[in-house]
Formats: structure tokens, C-alpha cells, sequence
């Protein structure tokens, strides 16, 4: 299979694949948290404070991790230049940020959260298969993609000088490789992982456990897919950065596991739950106990 970069052109305007996928994945990741919120009977316009603090620090934070990488102060201006891991760190400080500013137990902040970042998180790989990046090395397995445009093409040439891949003896540069689609593999793990954390949400456990258990999952994830990975950031023999992050997530995640696995949930907070401040009547949005029962 090749794959071309996904354009949309619209007079002088372009969307990438890779942007149209970024957009899915924010407005997918507000609907889920604004689905937890409506079934919990909180304020469901936190949702969209959530979203728009995570795209703001997302890609502040993504566009710094990857200038810290390649001391490249130009890719600042450019519209690529994003790294996942940033990205989270980012997103994740300025949503918990604007829940501070509002008050919001930064624990419910987590457990809300938790569900919608496999999700979008697997979406937004789909928006990187559109463009060619972050592809794996070469195969020849049936299920190989050769990217001739992607960022950078998965040609011979590309996959040695630029990932240190090994190509045989006598292969052209220019030969276009087929390669592991990781970001595929990636997409399909964190549906998986969405749908079990989808259904853990309901579980009894403390406020904030769920998060938990994302950190270890996708930890677990990026850490196996980066075997795959055509990387140029392996520091410790075939182990990369993202590796070595991916391990201090799980063990993070393992630890709030572990110290949040029994006790009862938080209170919510004046905000989440509608209230207004030092008042005790019962937010307006909620119906009476008789009605919830029909």
C-alpha cells in the first residue's frame, strides 16, 4: 500500500490530514468528558474549558519538546514540529491550571479526563498515517505502507541517514520502503484502552484512580510500539527518550493506582457541581430525586 499526504485545499486555505484528525480528536475528546459530566449531573460546560486549555498548552507544549530535541528555533513558525510527549505535559498543565482557576478538584480533573485522552490520543494517530510521520521501520509483512511523501519519505536513502535504520547492500536510496504503519498499531491499542477505561469508569474506587490506570496503559503502549519505531533518539542501546518516558508514566501511574484504589470520591467543588457558593439547595440543572427514578 502507498500512502500519499492527505491536503484539503479550499481557495488559498490547506488542511492537512494530520490537522483535520487534531481538530476530530479535541472535539471528540470534549464530547466524551462532557458525556461523564451529563451522566454524572455536573456542570457540563467544563468539557469545553477542558478542550480549550488543552489545545492551547498542547501545542505550546509540543512545539517546545520538539525545539529542546533538535535546537531548531525556527520550527517554532513551521506548522510541524510536534512531539506527542510534549503535547500531553503541555495540555495536561494547562488543563489542570484552568481547573485550579475555577476550583476544581484537580483529582476530578484526572478522572474526567482520563477516558477522553485514549481516545483522542487514537485519533490523532490517524491524522499522522494521513501525513507520513512517525512510521515504523521497514517490513515485509502484507500490511507495509510506503510513504514517498511523508515527513521525511520512508525511502532507503531517508530511513538510514536519518534513523539509522541498516538497509541491505545495494538497495537504491531512493527505493521507497514499505514500513510498519505504527501509527495504526498505535490507533488500535488506544481504542482498546479507551474502551476499558470506558467501562473501569464506574467501578468503586477514589477520585482520580482511573487516571491512574491511563498513565500505565499508555505507557505500556508507547513503550512497546517504539520496538517498531524508525527513531533517531535511541540512547541506551535500541531504548529511545519516548521509552524512557513512557516508563516514569507507568511507574507514576502505578503509584496513584496503588495510593487511590480504595477510598470514596471527592467532592466535586462549588463549580462541577453547579452550586453557587456557600449555597445548599441543589444545583437547577438537576432534576428532583422522583423524576430521576421514572
Amino acid at each position: 500500500m502507498t500512502i500519499y499526504p492527505l491536503v484539503l485545499r479550499l481557495g488559498g486555505f490547506e488542511i492537512t490530514g494530520f490537522g483535520l484528525m487534531m481538530m476530530v480528536a479535541f472535539l471528540a475528546g470534549g464530547w466524551i468528558v462532557g458525556l461523564e459530566l451529563r451522566r454524572r449531573r455536573l456542570r457540563e460546560e467544563y468539557a469545553t474549558d477542558m478542550v480549550a486549555a488543552a489545545v492551547i498548552g498542547g501545542v505550546v507544549g509540543a512545539k517546545l519538546w520538539y525545539v529542546a530535541l533538535t535546537q531548531d528555533l525556527g520550527s517554532l513558525l513551521s506548522r510541524g514540529g510536534l512531539v506527542w510527549y510534549g503535547g500531553f505535559i503541555g495540555g495536561a498543565a494547562a488543563v489542570l491550571i484552568n481547573g485550579w482557576r475555577l476550583k476544581v478538584p484537580v483529582r476530578w480533573t484526572m478522572q474526567l479526563g482520563a477516558p477522553a485522552l485514549a481516545a483522542a490520543y487514537a485519533l490523532g494517530r490517524v491524522g499522522c498515517f494521513l501525513v507520513g510521520d512517525d512510521y515504523g521501520r521497514p517490513t515485509d509483512l502484507p500490511w507495509g505502507v510506503r510513504f514517498p511523501q511523508g515527513i521525511p519519505p520512508s525511502s532507503a536513502g531517508f530511513l538510514q541517514s536519518h534513523f539509522g535504520v541498516a538497509v541491505p547492500t545495494g538497495v537504491d536510496p531512493g527505493a521507497i520502503l514499505p514500513v510498519h504503519p505504527t501509527q495504526l498499531y498505535e490507533t488500535a491499542i488506544m481504542l482498546g484502552v479507551f474502551a476499558a477505561l470506558w467501562k473501569l469508569r464506574t467501578r468503586p474506587a477514589a477520585t482520580g484512580w482511573l487516571f491512574g490506570a491511563y498513565l500505565v496503559f499508555a505507557g505500556a503502549e508507547r513503550f512497546l510500539v517504539e520496538i517498531l519505531r524508525a527513531k533517531d533518539d535511541r540512547f541506551l542501546g535500541p531504548f529511545t527518550l519516548a521509552q524512557l518516558t513512557s516508563v516514569g508514566l507507568m511507574l507514576l501511574g502505578g503509584v496513584l493506582m496503588a495510593r487511590w484504589k480504595g477510598g470514596a470520591e471527592l467532592p466535586t467543588g462549588d463549580y462541577l457541581s453547579g452550586t453557587p457558593k456557600g449555597s445548599l439547595t441543589r444545583p437547577s440543572s438537576a432534576p428532583p430525586p422522583a423524576a430521576r427514578r421514572r
